[in-house]
Formats: C-alpha cells, sequence, structure tokens
C-alpha cells in the first residue's frame, strides 16, 4: 500500500512533502474504490474530497480543531486517514464502521451526521462552547454544495456572521468547472483576500473612516460596495458576504499546496470565513468522473468493467421503480398531478416522470420543509400534489405536516420510500419512525401496502381523496406478484382476511405481511389467521368486529413499536372496552437507534424475517 501504510494518525501526515501527498491522494482512492466496489457505498463524493481532507488534516489537528463533516457522504478519505485504515474493509458491514462520521465509532468524530445541512449550526454551537470555557481551538464546518439548498444552513450562517466568531466554513463545491485561468487568478485572489495583514488594514481603514465626522458611516458603506465589486467581478462572494462573512475563493480542491496555503493563512484569523473549494465528483475514477450521479451511492460493482452487481432477479421490479410507472401512467390521464422530491429525484423513481412531465415535476433541493408547505400550496389551489421522500427525511417536515397540510385537510399524497429497515446507511436513514409520527395527526390517512401491486392501488386511491394522505413502502425489490395494467380504488380503512384462523389471529402491516404468511404456514401446531392490516388510521369497525372471533391477536410492524401501527389497534380496543377480551402480542422494533447492516441481516437480527416471526410467535403461544 505504499504510503498509506505508514499513516496510522493525522499527525502522520505533517512530515510529509505535497509530492508525497499526492502520492498518498491516490493510494487512499484506490483503497475506497477497492472497498465499496465490495461493500456499496458513496463512492463519487468521497473520491471528490481525497485532496481537500489532506489538506485540512495537514494544516488543523483533529485531536484539537474539530473538524465538522455534513452528511457524510464525503468522509471516506476521512476515516481512512484518522486510525481506520485497517478497519476500512468492514465499511457499512454488519458490527463495521459506520459509512458516516459517528463520534462513539472515533473521538476524531466530533459531531454524528446523516442528514445534510447540520454542520454550520452545529460547528457555531461549538464554538460558542470553546469560548465560554475558554479554549482557543479551531472549528471547521466541511459543506457540500448541495447541502447549502437547505434553509438550516442558512439560518447557521446567518447567527454566525452575526456573533462574528471565527467560524471557518469549507464549502465543496462540486458542480462548477473549474477553468484554469480564472483558477489561477482566484487562487492569486484567495491568497491575498485571506491573508491575516489584508484583514488587519481592513479594520484598519474601517476605524479611521467612521471616526470622520458626518460622512464617516456613507464613506465606509461606499469602501464596501467597492470592495465588493471588485470580489464579485471575479468571484461568487457577495451573498457570503451579506452574512458577514469573508469569502475566500473558488480555490481549485484538488491542489494540495494551494489548499494548504490558503487554510493556512484562515487558520490565522479571528473572523467568519468562507472557504469556496471546487472540487470533481468522482475524481480518479473516469466512470465516476462521467456519471456522478449513477456512482453516487452503489450497492457494489466490479471495478474493472464497472458492472453494478445484481442483488435479485431482473424481472422484479422494486417499489420505487412500481411507483414511479405508476405515477407517470396515472398523470397522463390526470393533468393535475404534480411531482415534488427533495433532491432526489433518482431515488424516489421520479426522474422518468420528470422526463415526461417536465412543467410537472418540481425538485426543490434539500428542503423537505419547504417541499411540503410548497405542495400545500398547490393543493389549496386544486393540483394532486404527490411528495415523494424517504421516511427518514420526511421526519424534517414534521411541523408542516401538522399545521400547513393536516390543519387545513389538504390533499397532499406522501410517498414515503425506504419504510423501515433500510440497511447499510445504518440509524440515520432507517424508516421506522414514520408509523409513529404520522398516525397520531388529525385528518391524515396512513397506509401500508402488502405488495408492490397493492402500492398501485393505494396509490391510485391516494388521488382520488380530498384529505391528506400517505403511503409507506420498503426499501428495494418488490415481492414479484403480477403488477396491475387497471386501477380500482380500496375502501379507505379497509383490510383483508388473508387466512382464517382458530382462536388466534396475526396481524400484519406492510412489509410484515408475506414473512408473516410463510411463518405461519410453518408452524403446524396452530391454526392462525393473518390480515393485511394495510390501512393503520383509519382503521373500519368491520375489523374490530372480525377479531372478536380470535382469543388472542399478534400484531407484527416494520416500525418500532412505541406508537406504531400496534399502539393504534390497543388505543381503538382499550375506547371500545375490549382490551380484557384478548391476549396480545407486539412485534416490532425495540426502543433503540439501530445500527447499519444489510436488511437482511437486521430484519434476522430483530427476529422480523420468516424464521424470527417463528420463534417469536411459537415462543408467546408456548
Amino acid at each position: 500500500m505504499g504510503l498509506l501504510e505508514e499513516i496510522k494518525l493525522p499527525e502522520d501526515l505533517k512530515r510529509l512533502s505535497y509530492e508525497e501527498l499526492v502520492t498518498l491522494a491516490q493510494e487512499v482512492r484506490e483503497l475506497i474504490i477497492t472497498v465499496v466496489s465490495k461493500n456499496g457505498g458513496h463512492l463519487a463524493p468521497s473520491l471528490g474530497v481525497v485532496e481537500l481532507t489532506l489538506a485540512l488534516l495537514k494544516v488543523f489537528d483533529p485531536a484539537q480543531d474539530k473538524l465538522v463533516w455534513d452528511v457524510g457522504h464525503q468522509s471516506y478519505p476521512y476515516k481512512i486517514l484518522t486510525d481506520r485504515k485497517d478497519r476500512f474493509a468492514t465499511l457499512r458491514k454488519l458490527g463495521g464502521i459506520s459509512g458516516f462520521i459517528k463520534p462513539e465509532e472515533s473521538p476524531f468524530d466530533c459531531f454524528g451526521v446523516g442528514h445534510s445541512s447540520t454542520s454550520i449550526s452545529a460547528a457555531l454551537g461549538m464554538i460558542v462552547a470553546r469560548d465560554l470555557a475558554k479554549q482557543t481551538h479551531k472549528v471547521v464546518a466541511i459543506i457540500g454544495d448541495g447541502s447549502m439548498t437547505a434553509g438550516l444552513a442558512y439560518e447557521g450562517l446567518n447567527q454566525a456572521g452575526d456573533l462574528g466568531k471565527d467560524l471557518i466554513v469549507i464549502l465543496n463545491d462540486n458542480e462548477m468547472s473549474i477553468s484554469k485561468n480564472v483558477g489561477a487568478l482566484s487562487s492569486f485572489l484567495s491568497r491575498q483576500l485571506s491573508s491575516q495583514w489584508m484583514i488587519k488594514i481592513k479594520k484598519e481603514i474601517e476605524n479611521f473612516l467612521r471616526q470622520i465626522p458626518k460622512i464617516g458611516e456613507d464613506l465606509i458603506v461606499y469602501a464596501k460596495k467597492g470592495e465588493g465589486s471588485f470580489k464579485n467581478f471575479f468571484t461568487p462572494g457577495i451573498l457570503f458576504e451579506a452574512f458577514k462573512f469573508n469569502y475566500i475563493g473558488p480555490v481549485d480542491g484538488h491542489d494540495i499546496e494551494g489548499l494548504v496555503d490558503v487554510l493556512s493563512e484562515v487558520k490565522k484569523l479571528d473572523v467568519p470565513v468562507l472557504v469556496h473549494v471546487l472540487t470533481k465528483k468522482g475524481k480518479g475514477y473516469a466512470p465516476a468522473e462521467k456519471n456522478p450521479v449513477y456512482f453516487h451511492g452503489v450497492s457494489g460493482f466490479k471495478p474493472e468493467n464497472c458492472q453494478i452487481k445484481k442483488i435479485t432477479s431482473e424481472n422484479t421490479l422494486s417499489y420505487t421503480e412500481v411507483f414511479g410507472a405508476t405515477l407517470c401512467k396515472l398523470a397522463k390521464n390526470d393533468p393535475k398531478i404534480v411531482a415534488i422530491t427533495a433532491a432526489m429525484p433518482e431515488g424516489t423513481g421520479l426522474h422518468k416522470f420528470a422526463k415526461q412531465f417536465s412543467e410537472r415535476f418540481f425538485d426543490v433541493g434539500i428542503c423537505e420543509q419547504h417541499a411540503v408547505t410548497f405542495a400545500a400550496g398547490l393543493a389549496k389551489e386544486g393540483f394532486k400534489p404527490v411528495v415523494a421522500i424517504y421516511s427518514t427525511f420526511l421526519q424534517r417536515a414534521y411541523d408542516q405536516i401538522v399545521h400547513d397540510v393536516c390543519l387545513q385537510n389538504l390533499p397532499v399524497v406522501f410517498c414515503l420510500d425506504r419504510a423501515g429497515l433500510v440497511g447499510e446507511d445504518g440509524p440515520t436513514h432507517h424508516g421506522v419512525f414514520d408509523l409513529s409520527y404520522l398516525s397520531h395527526i388529525p385528518n391524515m390517512i396512513v397506509s401500508a401496502p402488502k405488495d408492490e401491486a397493492e402500492l398501485q392501488l393505494l396509490l391510485y386511491t391516494a388521488l382520488k381523496q380530498n384529505q391528506p394522505f400517505s403511503i409507506r413502502y420498503p426499501r428495494g425489490k418488490g415481492v414479484g406478484v403480477d403488477l396491475y395494467t387497471e386501477f380500482s380504488t380500496i375502501p379507505i380503512g379497509s383490510g383483508e382476511l388473508l387466512r382464517t384462523g382458530q382462536d388466534i389471529l396475526l396481524i400484519a402491516v406492510g412489509s410484515m405481511v408475506y414473512p408473516a404468511l410463510q411463518a405461519i404456514q410453518d408452524i403446524g401446531d396452530y391454526d392462525i389467521g393473518l390480515y393485511n392490516l394495510r390501512f393503520i388510521k383509519p382503521v373500519r369497525e368491520e375489523f374490530f368486529e372480525l377479531i372478536q372471533q380470535y382469543k388472542i391477536l399478534i400484531i407484527a410492524e416494520e416500525n418500532v413499536l412505541i406508537g406504531g401501527a400496534g399502539s393504534v389497534i390497543l388505543d381503538h380496543l382499550r375506547n371500545l372496552n375490549l382490551l380484557d377480551k384478548f391476549r396480545i402480542y407486539r412485534i416490532g422494533l425495540p426502543d433503540k437507534f439501530i445500527e447499519h447492516g444489510s436488511q437482511a441481516e437486521l430484519r434476522q437480527k430483530y427476529l422480523l424475517d420468516k424464521e424470527g416471526l417463528k420463534e417469536q410467535i411459537l415462543k408467546f403461544l408456548k
């Protein structure tokens, strides 16, 4: 492995020459490509920040200084260079290191991330804490241009500029191309405008002008306008200057020596600074450079030919694919249907809708709160907005769901992809809370299809309603059932009895229906009925009449038990004075954050696969 073999801690980098750092960058990239090709993960973002990471570790000391990474998609080089090189092969594996920044994993990880746009606010909090504790270390927030689409980032900038603390923000911009001429000039400007003497001169001039009677303040305003015009002629920094940040850049994010020069100067300053760094997503691996979206997050691939590994049969569509295709079909006949996503058109299956109905498709960026209120505005004016967001990300818009959609009873359809256990991305991405945070909101219909065909019908049904409607479905392939070519509505609140039983009824929700059916078919000692509870809210009266034929109820869901479908059923039974009629056992996820690992491994560990359900049912019955 060459130089990388000699690197254990970040301090080992400080003795390397720039030529050696360039060699080390290539070795880091090779290790990332090798591991991600086997384990899957966020390849292109991490490849793009190798030089930036080396420069940050060359200038700052992460044992003392705080490096606050945003999202964590770009954290692989940092992990490798901060004492996790030997464990990097376990990336995203059950029991291995996380694909995201995780303080429990390493003292070099100072703030946990998974969702975006948190770094500036967290870093500012750390700076205030540092000053209150009378310490002197530096705090750096590293944030991507995508994360800068979220309001939270600007809320952090706003307070940071107002406080005037020495927060350093690194804007990793991988969407702009780097022109050689502009790059050289901007590099020169960056070094000059970031130098300590330049900042000092600016302060002295400002103090001098302020002392001039009557016209001093006006002169300061004109001076700032002149400076801004000059800088903005070459750079896009005027926005950040408006937040009272000293803007530095753009800087070539793959020039280690240039980065070190700029960061070394910036480190000396005691004012808010934003360093604009231009990088290329997927840098160093031609296929990822050519198609960074495709290689943003991959399940695994063959490095020699870039062929993505097939996980399951090509004939079985994913829930995401079925959702996207069905919505396109429905939109052909209904011009009122509008699709909205928050920076995830491919991930939510809306990329085909975007091509076919571009005027009715809106990617609002990483702005889940805005997406929901934007949808509410559309619904208020008679359109049928479908908001497709991962279950875990919709949590960020809880207040908007309550006040802007449900309080006004507006017909917004929420399609929650990646509901339940999502796998290797871990606790920040598991969608295991949505049944709990949606089912108690008035006016909201909450549903979960048992398979991809039922997803089609629920989507069709949702678009026929005149109130908020949510559909949650899991990540990955469907169960392989035949899809509908013509659609019909499902009566709201209705479920279906899939199998009759004697005294025992298993009530399964969404992704638990088929494993539950397989489990009870293997249990020959008991005659167990199976009910598909496709609507968690509302639940029809017929359901409570039906279950009175049974003495034992078992409820299975891929959601946390607290506040989930089981809780909803228990509340109904209590209100109907029926609770004492049954022995009840609930199957679901415990009150803890679930670690990373494959979906199959996690379902096995938490007894939510066929064998696990069988084990839990038999243990309860015996």
